[in-house]
Order: C-alpha cells, then sequence, then structure tokens
C-alpha cells in the first residue's frame, strides 16, 4: 500500500490558532486556479469555478496514486481575494467589487502534462461549464501573516480591520500580494457559525514604492 499524504498535518503553512496572529514563511506551492469576479453568494460563475476545480483535483489525485505510486489527500477549497478598494472587506463588504481566484493545491509532482490530461479525460465524462478556465501555476507569497477565524465569513470584517490595521503594521510589516482565505471547514456542508477559515496577508518589511526611506537611529 501506498502511504497517503495530508498536507494539512505535513504543512506548517495549514496551521493557525484563532486569536494569534502569527507570521508564516510559505513555500512556493502549485494550484489548480480558476478566476472570477462578483459576490460569491449570487454570482453562478463561483458556483460554477467549484464545479470545474474538484473534478479534476480528484482525477489528478487518482493519477498520482495510480501512475506514480504517490498517494495524497486533496486540500482544502482556497480563495484569494481583492477588490480596488480594500475597504470593500473590512468596511462596505460590497462584494458585488470583489475579484477572486479559486484554488486546490496540488503536489510539486504534478506536471503540466499530467494536468493536460487529466483536465481531457474530464472533458470527456462531464464537461464542466467552465472546465477551461482551470489553470495549473504556482503562487508565491513568502513571509505572510495569519490567524484562523471561527465563524460566518461575513464576521471576518473585524478581524481582518485588526489584521490589516493593527498587527502587520505593528510588526513593521506593510500588505502586499493578496487575501488569501483557506476553507479548512466545507462551506457547503458546515453551518455559518461553525466555519473554520485561515485568514492570510501576504507581507513585507520593504518601504512602499516611491516612499521615502525612514531616517535611521543616529542619522
Amino acid at each position: 500500500m501506498t502511504n497517503k499524504t495530508d498536507f494539512r498535518k505535513t504543512l506548517d503553512a495549514y496551521r493557525a490558532q484563532q486569536g494569534r496572529f502569527r507570521v508564516v514563511d510559505v513555500p512556493d506551492m502549485r494550484y489548480l486556479m480558476i478566476d472570477g469576479h462578483g459576490d460569491p453568494n449570487t454570482s453562478p460563475a463561483f458556483t460554477e469555478a467549484v464545479e470545474a476545480l474538484y473534478p479534476v483535483a480528484y482525477k489528478l489525485k487518482f493519477a498520482s496514486k495510480r501512475d506514480l505510486g504517490r498517494d495524497y489527500v486533496v486540500p482544502p477549497l482556497e480563495g484569494l481575494w481583492w477588490a480596488e478598494d480594500m475597504a470593500s472587506f473590512t468596511v462596505a463588504r460590497d462584494k458585488s467589487r470583489w475579484h477572486w481566484t479559486l484554488m486546490l493545491m496540488v503536489p510539486d509532482w504534478i506536471d503540466q502534462t499530467m494536468f493536460s490530461t487529466v483536465v481531457e479525460q474530464v472533458r470527456a465524462k462531464n464537461q464542466p461549464a467552465r472546465l477551461d478556465d482551470v489553470h495549473l501555476e504556482t503562487l508565491s507569497e513568502g513571509r505572510c501573516v495569519q490567524t484562523l477565524h471561527i465563524g460566518s465569513f461575513d464576521d471576518e470584517a473585524d478581524v481582518l480591520a485588526q489584521l490589516h490595521h493593527e498587527v502587520i503594521p505593528n510588526q513593521g510589516f506593510r500588505l502586499v500580494g493578496t487575501h488569501h482565505e483557506i476553507y479548512l471547514s466545507d462551506f457547503r456542508r458546515v453551518a455559518p457559525e461553525k466555519r473554520r477559515t485561515i485568514l492570510r496577508q501576504p507581507v513585507t518589511t520593504e518601504a512602499a514604492p516611491g516612499a521615502a526611506t525612514p531616517a535611521q537611529p543616529g542619522s
């Protein structure tokens, strides 16, 4: 029998605690990705994105076990979220203005050839509406600050405001990259108040482009 890898247990990037904001150095990771825009509660594109990702993810898992002898647990759904005005996440919560990329992590031994082969296998069987929009990419986030949120997605605003406006600047960081959520609970099956979601924000200590260089001690 092959051993089955569970990345939620082996990767530090999948660990977080409620009420604790932790600095994590996230390695480059490969994902199945699909992009979209609009309110995830009402946008057909969001549902279609989920319906396209999972068949590919599970076909890849089975192909990896069969052809490579390397089995693994399909990791949880993840999402990158952004908007022209980031206040739409922490103040107005205007979801119609949100852009998103839904993702499922795949092991680094999954290559483009295996991905392309599996996509054609999925196409031959049921052809999800957005299958052609699924792509395989590497995400480089580097240093991040993350925490665990338990509860409804609509209750994230206060945690994100604390993360963005207190925790990150107080540690000498500034925000870069894209807000990242990892859905440890299946939001299609788990009650809103019980959902467990890692909230992650990439950060840097570098000054923003065009910003004045702060004076150094003794200068």
